[in-house]
This record gives C-alpha cells, sequence and structure tokens, in this order.
C-alpha cells in the first residue's frame, strides 16, 4: 500500500460570506492549495468533496468553473465529519493505489439559513422533541458541572483560551480576546452555555491535496504524512448513556493511535471539534491528553495552551475559528500541514513533529454521534 502525503493547502477566512455561491467560496481555496503544491487542475486525479448544506452536485459545481472533468468527483455528507470523512476518502484511495492525486475540498454557506439552530432530520424523534446541538451539549455541561464539581468559570476558561490563540489567525471568524467576565456575561444560549460559548454560524472553504509517496517525492516540497484516517459511526444505545463519556470519541482515538504507533503523549499540535466549550473538556478526555476527571484542572494549569504539554485548538477552534460544517474537517487538517510544515505564522506551534485532528458529525436518537473522524499526521520536514 502506498502512504499518504499532504503537500498543498488553503482556507478562505472564515466569515459570513453571504454573496458568495459554494463555488465562490471553494475556489480560492482550491487555487491556492493548487499553488502551494506546485500542480495544475488537469493533473488533478480525483475530487471528494465534503459538506452539508451544499445541495446535489456541489463538488461537480466548483471544479468545473477550473476545467477539471472527467475524472471522479464524489460528494460526501456526514455532518460536521463530512470534511474530514472526504480526507478519508482520499486516504483510502491512495493507500489502494487507486489514484495517485486527489483534491480534498471541505465547503459549507450556513449564512443561508439566515440564523439560528441549523436545521435537523425530522423524522428524528429527539429532535421532534425539540432537540437541537446548543441543547445537547448544554445537558453535557450541567452533567459535567453536577459530577465534576466544578464551576461555570471552568467552561468560559475554554472560550477564553479560543480567543487567544484565534486573535493569532487571520482565517478566524473571531479575532478578539475575551475574558471569562464576558464570556460569563454574554446572554445565554441554553443554560449554562452563553453565547461566547458556542461557535458562530458562518461560511468557509478549505482544500487539501493529497498524494502518494512517489508523487510527493517527485515534487520535493514539504509534506505532512498521513500516519492514520480512522471514521467511526456512533454505537447504538437505549436508555441512559454516559454524556461525560463519548464512547465513539474514545474508541476513534484508540484505533488512531494503534494504527499509527504512537500514543497521546507524543502528540505536539491538536485541533478537536469544539462546537461548544464543554465539548474541548469532554475531548480531552476521550483523546487520552488527560484523565478522566481532570480536563478542567488540565485547562486551568495551561497545559493545553503555548508552552504546556499539547497547544490544542491553535487556530481558535472551531469557538473562534468558525464551524462551517462541512469544511471544518478540511480546514482542521490545513492547521496541521500548516503547523507540521512550519507555516503556520503567529501561532506557530514550537517544533511540531506529530498532530492530531478530531471531528465528530450529527446527532441521532439512540447514537452518542452519527460520525467521528480521527487522523493522525507527521511532519517530514
Amino acid at each position: 500500500m502506498s502512504e499518504a502525503f499532504i503537500v498543498g493547502a488553503a482556507m478562505i477566512p472564515m466569515a459570513k460570506h453571504r454573496e458568495s455561491s459554494y463555488s465562490g467560496l471553494a475556489l480560492p481555496a482550491v487555487l491556492n492549495a493548487l499553488a502551494s503544491a506546485g500542480l495544475k487542475p488537469s493533473d488533478v486525479q480525483s475530487v471528494i468533496c465534503g459538506h452539508a448544506f451544499g445541495g446535489m452536485l456541489t463538488g461537480q459545481r466548483i471544479v468545473k468553473e477550473m476545467g477539471i472533468s472527467t475524472v471522479p468527483v464524489t460528494n460526501v455528507d456526514n455532518a460536521c465529519s463530512g470534511g474530514a470523512t472526504a480526507l478519508h476518502q482520499a486516504w483510502k484511495d491512495i493507500q489502494a493505489g487507486r489514484h495517485e492525486i486527489v483534491l480534498v475540498i471541505g465547503v459549507d454557506k450556513l449564512t443561508q439559513f439566515g440564523g439560528g439552530t441549523l436545521p435537523l432530520v425530522l423524522e428524528d424523534p429527539e429532535v421532534q422533541q425539540g432537540m437541537v446541538m446548543p441543547a445537547l451539549y448544554a445537558m453535557r455541561a450541567r452533567r459535567y458541572l453536577h459530577e465534576r464539581g466544578a464551576k461555570p468559570s471552568d467552561l468560559a476558561e475554554v472560550s477564553v483560551k479560543a480567543r487567544r490563540h484565534g486573535a493569532r489567525n487571520p482565517y478566524a471568524q473571531f479575532r478578539k480576546e475575551v475574558t471569562v467576565d464576558e464570556v460569563l456575561a454574554s446572554r445565554y444560549i441554553c443554560e449554562p452555555l452563553t453565547l461566547l460559548q458556542c461557535c458562530p454560524t458562518g461560511d468557509g472553504a478549505a482544500a487539501v491535496l493529497v498524494v502518494s509517496d512517489a508523487v510527493r517525492k517527485r515534487l520535493g516540497l514539504p509534506a505532512v504524512r498521513v500516519a492514520a484516517s480512522i471514521l467511526h459511526s456512533g454505537s447504538m444505545t437505549t436508555g441512559f448513556r454516559d454524556m461525560l463519556r463519548p464512547e465513539i470519541t474514545y474508541h476513534s482515538a484508540a484505533d488512531a493511535y494503534e494504527a499509527a504507533g504512537i500514543g497521546a503523549a507524543d502528540v505536539d499540535v491538536v485541533e478537536l471539534h469544539d462546537a461548544f466549550t464543554i465539548a474541548e473538556l469532554v475531548y480531552y478526555e476521550a483523546l487520552g491528553l488527560c484523565k478522566p476527571g481532570e480536563s478542567a484542572d488540565y485547562l486551568k494549569a495551561g497545559k493545553t495552551t503555548y508552552g504546556g504539554d499539547v497547544v490544542v485548538n491553535p487556530s481558535g477552534g472551531l469557538l473562534s475559528k468558525g464551524h462551517p460544517v462541512g469544511c471544518s474537517g478540511v480546514a482542521q487538517a490545513v492547521e496541521m500541514y500548516w503547523q507540521l510544515t512550519d507555516q503556520a505564522g503567529a501561532r506557530q506551534v514550537d517544533k511540531a513533529r506529530i498532530g492530531l485532528s478530531h471531528v465528530t458529525g450529527g446527532g441521532i436518537a439512540g447514537l452518542d454521534h452519527g460520525a467521528c473522524t480521527v487522523h493522525l499526521f507527521e511532519s517530514t520536514v
């Protein structure tokens, strides 16, 4: 099997691009990714496009503007994990030798909905009862505060760190630092989660070029090896479920570490799914960054920022960079490529060699999550 490498990456600033089409969002990211890899549109052998709300043939609508035709174009919808799933499919294609140069796109435009929570599938019984993502994570947050003896300020500290990191990122939707008091004083979305503890809606696009080892050597460019790519769907359980132990992430992370032959302690930089503040604390534990029950103390001790054990969400994460759903998994891969090739500018993690990205997608009654994708990346520089 051929190993897979990322040799080019780009994204657009996450923002409210209300006047842009899906093609208008994606084309700058795609063209810049190709340019960074020294490749032409005609070099692309396959395209995989992750999105959630782009409609039919989103990928084809994008690449036809570049003159890419006849090659296989696959569209992937896996909720928030759509972009990461597209990367997973590209990794599988490279490993199997089906293609040597695969273009992966992640794109979504959430301003099309005019605000509010994102639409969910009405046939789901919990959605029929009014379940939306802020409510789900608020229940998780209340459980965390109850079981761990934590305080609302512990949740707010996640946003403070995210905004501090995001202030260094020119691609982040929010680039202003905030204080714990400002986070707690923002209006409630679903108690105990306030506005500044929820990721913003917005629009964005990102792209990476995934290639074989032979192409990597021929190009002679800085590259990042995809050391592991794991995709899981949720496990079905009726009745009680421990909201502070997301099985899908525990299992995905364990499988990724095993596949790459490394452990959590080897990871230098992480981009994880912090759609809400409570998510980051829960995922510290699920990814093995700290022991269960220690996540709030781990954050407050500075272990997940610059100078700590591991830098989590140097991009600002979903809370600061933004979360255009199907784009996010590819945007995480772009950040990993930049970090592991020493191209991250003011937010560069010193001597970063191993990176991890994690994204979950979808809430379905009876499942802990619809999908979870964990990638491990290794610098070749």
